[in-house]
């Protein structure tokens, strides 16, 4: 099992804890992860994690695509994996409706035609077998719509990546999935329950049927937090209020992808009840209806003998080839060198 940090968001102030990050590099770490919302960039923070490290690999969870174009990121990520000796990863997302349209001005559009045609062109420029064209529904490479000058000339990467660049892409819906194993290496669930990763199943197979790859060419990579405290309940509460947010808060009533993801992992029932209460402002109460099943399906908390004996169903999930990595979000040394120990 391939284990990552995730780094996360800034907040106000913008920090890396570059001495937690060294000591998972020390414990046998492969990845970290560096984020965006609308504060800090994840570029940045993955940049200086990479200078700062000698063998871990850094990644973003998530570039946000709509804000960048396709040869921007692949320009970006061809710089840091040359400068950091092929230990760049990128990893893609299309953000929500809101952040997109209302921090950086442009049409959400289509997610998964975003998705598909932002790795092609990306993957075209990795290669520079010949100068990048490209005529999609929401990338033309050159430009030819409105307000161009005619002046646009197909041109190739000056830069060539040595190294095999992977892509990652962030989704948790059909259609974002199955286009994730059809262009991507792999994805990312915001949490996920091993015993019921067969959710997945249907989706993953067709994008790679499609894709003419196999299983072992697509890695699943979910979100795992992992607190350790003597009260259970006591370390569910940071995550109770992540949870509430992203399943009542995140998107619109009639467009939220997690709380739709939510009733498919077998809590519709919940998914109704925190939504409500989260969007008519009881935050309290809606963390409050996050089921500890679910938090404890998904995520690692309690004890150290607890959460050792609750790994099991990640080691079942990856020797079943259901799970390849496993994301860790926590600020415990010692959380994460148990389950470092455990794992690799």
């Amino acid at each position: 099992m391939k284990l990552g940090l995730i780094s996360g968001y800034s907040g106000r102030k913008m920090g890396v804890n570059i001495d937690g990050i060294k000591r998972a590099e020390s414990m046998g770490y492969d990845s970290v992860w560096t984020s965006e919302a609308y504060g800090s960039d994840a570029v940045t923070p993955a940049a200086w994690i990479l200078a700062n490290t000698t063998k871990i690999k850094v990644g973003t969870a998530i570039m946000q695509m709509p804000a960048r174009s396709p040869a921007m990121a692949a320009m970006t990520a061809m710089t840091l994996s040359e400068l950091s000796g092929g230990r760049f990863i990128v990893g893609l997302g299309a953000s929500g409706p809101q952040v997109v349209e209302g921090w950086h001005g442009v049409a959400y559009g289509k997610p998964v035609t975003r998705l598909k045609e932002y790795t092609q062109i990306m993957r075209m420029i990795f290669k520079r077998e010949a100068a990048a064209t490209y005529n999609g529904e929401m990338y033309q490479l050159p430009y030819a719509g409105p307000g161009a000058t005619g002046l646009g000339k197909p041109l190739k990467s000056i830069l060539k990546a040595e190294d095999y660049i992977p892509i990652y892409a962030a989704s948790i819906t059909d259609s974002g999935v199955q286009g994730a194993a059809e262009v991507a290496d792999g994805f990312f669930p915001i949490w996920l329950d091993p015993e019921k990763a067969s959710v997945f199943d249907g989706p993953i197979n067709k994008g790679l049927a499609t894709g003419g790859r196999s299983r072992a060419d697509f890695d699943i990579a979910p979100f795992v937090t992992a607190i350790m405290g003597d009260d259970v309940e006591a370390c569910m509460q940071p995550i109770r209020g992540n949870m509430a947010l992203y399943i009542g808060g995140m998107g619109a009533r009639d467009k939220n992808f997690y709380n739709n993801y939510c009733k498919r992992l077998g809590f519709e029932e919940a998914a109704i009840k925190i939504q409500d209460l989260f969007l008519s402002g009881r935050k309290d109460e809606a963390m409050a209806a996050v089921p500890a099943e679910l938090i404890d399906a998904c995520h690692l908390i309690g004890p150290a003998a607890r959460i050792k004996d609750r790994l099991s169903r990640w080691k079942d999930a990856h020797k079943n080839g259901r799970v390849g990595s496993m994301l860790i979000g926590s600020q415990q040394p010692q959380v994460l060198e148990l389950i470092a120990k455990e794992m690799m």
